[in-house]
């Protein structure tokens, strides 16, 4: 079997952009994906959110990003991201499930069921979207209602004229109030009271949020999600939902899950049709285990004080999407960052020689 110098894991933006600066650098690689077809996340998002509606889609290097027109963003990415592949050949193979990364003798082995990949290096460019986090609640599985978790959010027209508990603190969260409580009678719940922001998210705010996750990786901690370094703002979409009150209504985690409702700390019963599980992702990095690249903080060391991709722990593996490069922009960067992360590991190691 051929030993590449590089694989990447995952065809969303990340993956793409590493796969781009790959290519200039010269280096051998194929990407694999685990989906049907281009797009990333963005192709499973629900059929309500547009380009309007999200935070802006960094461009590709060598490309123009979609419009922030009315379209829907699960059709207008995955068509921007498909058409990428072809113009710039991107060396991707899909489906591939990839289940776990191994070393045989230094060399990197990708396993997909009875597929297997080798290399000298890798990017892991896998996201959070495949790794939704549902926390426990005492009586979540006596509820009669529907529950939802971001990940499978049905739009807001399924929840029209119900009572919906929406669960987190997060941009999500908030996204889901402003959409549904024109329509639906909604209940806010978060575990700490939210952090709002008024004022402009300047470059310089950016940076700032970015160097604390920095912080956080640079000591091996788990990535934390970015609203808890960057607050919560509300778009235009949202003031409707600001103005009846939504936000301020706020309410402290329920004790526990019963039928038709929920219990409050204080004795109180909150009857629902439907809880929405706005709790987040974390970073889908369990096919990487077989490695041992965590910390005895449970997250992934990164180099440069936390600014860059390469494990501490095995200079072999580069991450991107992860830590502070986890946002459309930052992604982007990383790809390059990454590239030339494999470009050096490769440079400074002799190839291993073809004894047959």
């Amino acid at each position: 079997m051929d030993i590449l110098d590089s694989i990447v894991i995952g065809a969303g933006q990340a993956g793409l952009s590493s796969s781009h600066h790959l290519r200039r650098l010269g280096i051998a690689h194929v990407v694999l994906d685990a989906d049907d077809a281009p797009g990333g996340a963005w192709q499973h998002r629900w059929d309500a959110l547009t380009m309007q509606d999200v935070h802006g889609v960094a461009e590709l290097p060598g490309s123009v990003p979609p419009p922030r027109t009315t379209e829907q963003a699960n059709r207008a990415v995955p068509a921007y991201f498909a058409g990428y592949e072809r113009t710039h050949e991107v060396p991707v193979i899909r489906p591939v499930h990839v289940d776990r990364v191994t070393d045989d003798d230094g060399i990197l082995v990708v396993h997909a069921g009875d597929r297997s990949w080798r290399s000298r290096t890798l990017v892991n460019a896998t996201g959070t979207w495949t790794q939704p986090f549902l926390p426990h609640y005492p009586g979540m599985e006596t509820f009669l209602g529907e529950q939802f978790h971001t990940v499978d959010y049905p739009g807001p027209e399924h929840l029209r004229g119900k009572r919906v508990l929406v669960v987190g603190g997060g941009a999500s969260a908030v996204q889901f109030l402003g959409a549904l409580a024109p329509i639906a009678e909604v209940v806010w719940a978060t575990r700490r009271p939210p952090v709002w922001r008024h004022d402009d998210f300047t470059p310089e705010a950016g940076a700032a949020a970015v160097a604390l996750v920095e912080q956080r990786v640079a000591q091996g901690l788990a990535p934390q999600s970015v609203v808890s370094v960057t607050g919560l703002m509300l778009r235009p979409q949202e003031q409707e939902a600001a103005r009846r009150g939504v936000y301020d209504a706020r309410r402290p985690m329920f004790e526990r899950i019963e039928p038709d409702g929920v219990r409050w700390a204080d004795g109180t019963f909150e009857p629902v049709d439907v809880i929405l599980w706005a709790t987040g992702f974390r970073p889908a990095i369990g096919h990487l285990a077989p490695l041992h690249l965590r910390s005895e903080h449970g997250g992934i060391q990164l180099d440069r004080n936390g600014r860059g991709t390469t494990a501490v722990k095995d200079p072999r593996i580069q991450l991107v999407g992860y830590g502070p490069s986890a946002s459309t922009i930052g992604a982007n960067r990383a790809g390059r960052t990454a590239a030339r992360g494999v470009q050096r590991y490769l440079a400074l190691t002799p190839a291993p020689v073809d004894v047959a």
